[in-house]
């Protein structure tokens, strides 16, 4: 099978990768839905992980906010895996037009990647809530206090993070659902396919090679032409090594 995806990949001029929180799995930041997922780790809290990872929970709780984002969420000494290698030659290689990835880790650029589009955002840009001054992640980790402040005006400083309770950026979706109108695969990988409006992408694909990596069933596996339960990592780096064609 692995075969017949580098042949899909040699035939394409503008293939997109879609995927979601199992590519970085293999990076060690967990997902959040899975039995090993940040999720079931935290259902003995008070407030559940959606409430706390909420708008209106940041706006009335920014301290508690960011203690549970630290703790949980940011992953400062994670590095890319072979899935992002993988994609990252594929654009090198002209095979590969973009990029869609529900992860807001950052590191499909850190592998090489050009074209990411970040449809829940990234943790590597902040901005203040006041000034709009703009801010990395070195800063959020390092702010003395338990909320960061902006330098300037003093402004809570906030990730440039899609948020409960908020709406996913219209820039980031328009290109993703173009990138997926005009492809010729489209390839799905660790997502569920589960979380709107993200998984509503797939409905803009209009073409016939579809490939699935997850390893749990997702409600498109019938209109997949390959489906891999295998690592994505193990997969994509299969179908497109280093000295790939």
């Amino acid at each position: 099978m692995i075969s017949t995806l580098t042949q899909m990949i040699q035939g394409a001029k503008r293939a997109v990768f879609f995927g979601g929180a199992g590519v970085s799995t293999e990076s060690d930041i967990p997902d959040f839905r899975s039995a090993e997922g940040l999720y079931s780790k935290l259902s003995d809290r008070y407030v559940s992980p959606e409430e706390l990872l909420s708008r209106s929970f940041f706006i009335s709780h920014p301290a508690e906010f960011y203690k549970f984002y630290k703790e949980q969420l940011l992953a400062p000494n994670a590095r890319p895996n072979r899935a992002h290698y993988a994609l990252a030659r594929m654009e090198r290689d002209g095979k590969l037009a973009a990029v869609i990835t529900q992860n807001i880790d950052g590191l499909h650029q850190e592998a090489g990647s050009g074209t990411v589009y970040e449809v829940h955002g990234s943790t590597r840009r902040n901005y203040c809530m006041k000034c709009r001054e703009e801010y990395g992640l070195d800063f959020v980790l390092e702010a003395p206090g338990p909320v960061p402040l902006c330098e300037k005006c003093g402004g809570i400083v906030r990730p440039d993070v899609t948020l409960y309770e908020e709406a996913l950026p219209e820039a980031a979706l328009a290109l993703s659902a173009r990138a997926v109108q005009e492809a010729d695969l489209f390839i799905v990988g660790g997502t569920s396919l589960v979380v709107y409006p993200a998984a509503g992408l797939l409905e803009y694909y209009s073409g016939e090679n579809l490939v699935i990596i997850n390893r749990e069933p997702t409600p498109y596996d019938g209109r997949a032409s390959l489906i891999f339960r295998d690592s994505i990592g193990e997969v994509l780096e299969g179908a497109w090594p280093e000295k790939a064609r």
